[in-house]
């Protein structure tokens, strides 16, 4: 047998654990943000605080938690940790499962915790945008009072925690108070009365006879609609009137009559229940945790103008053509006020773990099983089905039946479910070295299960019905795997002050075979109040079986977008080859000062390369602006393949999928300083923290234009270059002041301008199809789409009336910061500078501010916030 071989026996037979927090049972003590917190995540070694860390970890306790007005952990991790870019809004179904990354890569690149154990991932794939390929857990499923503190390990670990640590972990360490409790009320809505929201949480501690515990927390939240834009540019122009080509009796939808009916963020309702329990047997704490958690939401969809759902002889696709019509020819009353479709999702999720840590024989053991599930479903409500109308229009002109088409139809669904064993063994060994040599070995065996769920038969039957076709039987499918991993870990002090961290990790997939990776950390204390530390890694990532195994239409007012899963027989007719895994190398190199007492500074500069990396291919397109494109057969030939049937009147057709076609280095820099001073009435922490974060891709291995320079965009320029905040927490008496200060980088994307069904003269902006605007085809053409550098403020005022009860109330963007609304070019609608193109949102509508900022496009948020402790 070769040494390699032996080694990766040895790693399997060591146990069947994955890396988690064998430190979990490391003594609790009061956590701060000054760096003195006793830190579990990124090292297995006992006792460790964050300033003593050999790796970056960032340590936000329940009393930073705790100051952030809207009730979500997306929120909180966004305003506080520099190199964390939340997701903002999204399409469809991301909408409810919005991601988070941290520095700039993708959210499947962030490990996430609880309690150590890894949380299990999202049934809802993101597929467009610059979040497309996302399937990370759903950090919002967290209720923020269930949290004791979160440890932000910001360095490249996946040989100490296995895939998806590429970027970093996110650790969310629970409460475990045996007794008292709190209850808050949060009440808020954005400056434009829009997004109202309610909240109601609950947290309360239990003792368990003598040495037990179990605390529970329990989370109610619900939001209405946003809105985005004015009108729609199908039937009026930006002034309110009707376009010239639309029918005069569309007159009743002129002026303001189309206001308000553009989504921005849906509507949601969300409950969860958390739990965290243990009891100390004498040696042996058996412990257990778990959520419950029920998300039920409502998405508007793109506006469909009042000809799309008629039995109008010539035009049975629902163009709007000048000609008069009569109303009676369509559904309902959507011949008068067209329609707007919903998509409701219900989402089902729970998780639990069981386990036993201790002590034997001088060995420290923690032994867990963790299983987690989500089930998603989704309805399209307050629709039509225009092919079902048509078809049963035209019978009853036969004499038979009557016109009718189903308003509603189930459109399937996503099961995902996650099972995870884990084991971690550590012992401490004295060997006349500064301090003892802590050995730890352990290992995991996961199973993963992915499922995409059938449509019902309205759903599937030809295009579906408006706004959202179903998921056919083409597409659905149960999928699984599972993975055995061991490692090694050795945590050295050879002299004091200096520490040397080894670790090595084997993984063994049954879909991707198998890697060796490894892992060096070491830091050096030249002083007191000097250290140095630095890293380096090798990191791999598995797909997941939602990027491998997704298969939809992603559809528009006007497009469908096949999306094929990579290496079926129809996505390899494109050359869409089956997926394989990232390869990755991580360097880090930084300094901890603490150069006066009571002030932390840390500055850590870093480097991440990642080869084979998965990314979604740009749109390749059939049809383009109603006109054939070059390739359109062999693309038409992919769609049959597949089992696809799409509308001959869309304006758009085309296909994508995902590939591991590029690779792309990240550079960046990460400050954090803390400093509390403690004042004659009073306390004051202050903060300075940043991130300088680039991503370049430096091998475009499918090129133009399955990875076009749109796609490369989404890639480079949608993750703010820089992000700088400055908090200062007051604490006078009774009076609490928070304010904090962001600033954001430019952020932009390659966006394409309006293109439209011919010239819209006379203060209409769309282009003509396939009119050449600078030499460019309107329909390929992209302009970049700046959202421009932010001072963000937010600020809270609180008070405590008694020891118990607390009344607080603020604002996140203060000052009602919006992204810009593009320029608009008016006239005959032919553009002569594309930097100033016209851009038009999905939804159709104008004015409406570009949706990539990392503020979000629905400016100001004030609340106001009760809290009862006992």
């Amino acid at each position: 047998m070769t040494r390699l071989s032996a080694l990766k026996l040895s790693l399997i037979l060591a146990s069947s654990w994955s890396a988690c927090a064998i430190a979990q049972d490391a003594p609790q003590e009061p956590q701060v943000d000054d760096g003195t917190a006793i830190i579990v995540t990124g090292t297995r070694a006992v006792g460790m605080q964050a300033t003593e860390s050999a790796a970056p970890v960032t340590v936000l306790s329940q009393d930073a938690l705790t100051h952030v007005g809207q009730p979500n952990l997306n929120q909180v991790l966004t305003q506080i940790v520099p190199s964390f870019t939340a997701q903002t809004q999204g399409t469809d179904l991301s909408s409810f499962s919005l991601s988070a990354r941290l520095r700039g890569l993708s959210p499947n690149h962030t490990l996430v915790l609880v309690n150590g154990k890894r949380r299990h991932g999202n049934g809802i794939l993101q597929v467009l945008g610059a979040f497309s390929g996302s399937a990370a857990p759903s950090i919002d499923l967290i209720p923020p009072d269930s949290v004791e503190r979160v440890e932000v390990l910001q360095e490249g670990a996946a040989a100490v925690y296995g895939t998806d640590a590429i970027a970093g972990v996110i650790n969310f360490i629970l409460k475990d108070d045996p007794e008292g409790g709190s209850i808050k009320l949060t009440g808020g809505q954005y400056y434009d009365s829009e997004g109202e929201l309610f909240s109601i949480s609950g947290n309360y501690g239990v003792k368990l006879g003598e040495d037990g515990y179990i605390n529970l927390s329990l989370f109610h939240r619900r939001q209405d609609y946003t809105t985005l834009g004015e009108g729609q540019v199908q039937v009026t122009k930006l002034d309110g009137t009707l376009q010239p080509n639309a029918p005069a009796q569309w007159s009743n939808l002129a002026g303001d009559a189309l206001a308000g009916i553009n989504g921005g963020q849906p509507k949601t309702e969300l409950n969860l229940l958390f739990y965290n329990a243990g009891y100390d047997f004498g040696g042996v704490e058996v412990y257990s945790f778990g959520s419950l958690a029920r998300r039920e939401g409502w998405a508007k969809q793109g506006y469909r103008h009042p000809k799309r759902i008629c039995y109008e002889t010539g035009n049975l696709g629902g163009g709007v053509t000048p000609a008069a019509y009569n109303p009676n020819i369509c559904y309902s009353d959507t011949g008068i006020n067209g329609m707007v479709p919903l998509q409701h999702v219900i989402e089902d999720e729970y998780s639990f773990t069981v386990g036993a840590r201790g002590e034997a024989a001088g060995w420290n053991y923690d032994l867990s099983t963790t299983y987690g599930n989500q089930k998603n479903d989704i309805w399209t409500e307050k629709s039509a089905h225009r092919e079902v109308w048509q078809e049963s229009f035209a019978a009853s002109l036969l004499g038979v039946g009557v016109p009718n088409t189903p308003d509603k139809a189930y459109d399937g669904g996503f099961r995902l479910s996650q099972t995870t064993v884990t084991a971690d063994i550590r012992k401490e060994f004295d060997l006349g070295m500064a301090a003892p040599l802590t050995f730890a070995f352990g290992g995991e065996y996961r199973k993963d299960t992915y499922e995409i769920v059938q449509g019902d038969f309205y759903s599937t039957y030809k295009t579906g019905v408006q706004s959202f076709p179903g998921y056919k039987a083409t597409d659905a499918g149960r999928f699984k795997r599972s993975s055995r991993a061991g490692y090694l870990n050795f945590i050295a002090n050879p002299v004091e002050g200096w520490t040397v961290d080894l670790a090595g990790r084997y993984e063994d997939y049954t879909d991707f075979g198998d890697t060796l990776i490894g892992k060096i950390t070491t830091r050096y204390d030249i002083s007191d109040a000097f250290a140095v530390r630095a890293t380096a890694s090798t990191g791999f990532r598995a797909p997941t079986l939602a990027e491998q195994k997704y298969s939809t239409i992603n559809v528009g007012p006007t497009s469908a977008v096949a999306q094929l899963p990579a290496g079926t027989p129809a996505a390899a007719l494109l050359g869409f080859d089956s997926l394989g895994p990232e390869k990755s190398k991580n360097f880090s190199a930084g300094v901890v000062l603490r150069p006066v007492p009571k002030l932390a500074i840390t500055v850590d500069a870093y480097l991440i390369k990642i080869k084979d990396r998965i990314a979604a291919t740009a749109s390749r397109n059939a049809v383009q602006g109603g006109v054939i494109q070059p390739g359109a057969a062999a693309i038409f030939s992919a769609l049959a393949a597949a089992g696809i049937v799409l509308d001959t009147a869309l304006q758009t057709v085309g296909v994508q999928s995902f590939t591991n076609g590029i690779d792309t280095e990240t550079k960046g820099i990460d400050f954090s300083a803390s400093y509390p001073v403690a004042l004659d009435f009073g306390t004051l922490n202050l903060s300075l923290n940043g991130n300088y974060n680039k991503t370049k891709i430096t091998k475009n291995k499918v090129g133009y234009p399955l990875f076009n320079a749109a796609s490369e965009s989404n890639i480079e320029d949608t993750t703010p270059k820089y992000k700088v905040g400055f908090g200062a927490l007051l604490k006078a008496d009774k009076l609490t002041v928070n304010l904090r200060e962001t600033l954001y980088a430019k952020q932009s994307v390659l966006v394409r301008p309006g293109v439209g069904s011919g010239v819209i003269p006379d203060g209409g902006f769309l282009i003509a199809d396939g009119a050449l605007v600078n030499g460019v085809n309107a329909n390929q053409l992209y302009f970049n789409g700046v959202v421009k550098r932010a001072i963000i403020t937010d600020l809270e005022v609180g008070y405590d009336f008694t020891d118990n009860v607390t009344f607080s109330i603020g604002a996140n963007n203060l000052f009602d910061k919006i992204p810009e609304v593009p320029k608009l070019v008016t006239g005959t609608g032919v553009v002569v500078n594309p930097g100033v193109s016209p851009y038009i949102n999905g939804s159709g509508s104008y004015n409406s501010p570009y949706g990539h900022g990392a503020y979000g496009t629905s400016g100001g948020y004030y609340y106001a916030r009760i809290d009862f402790k006992f």
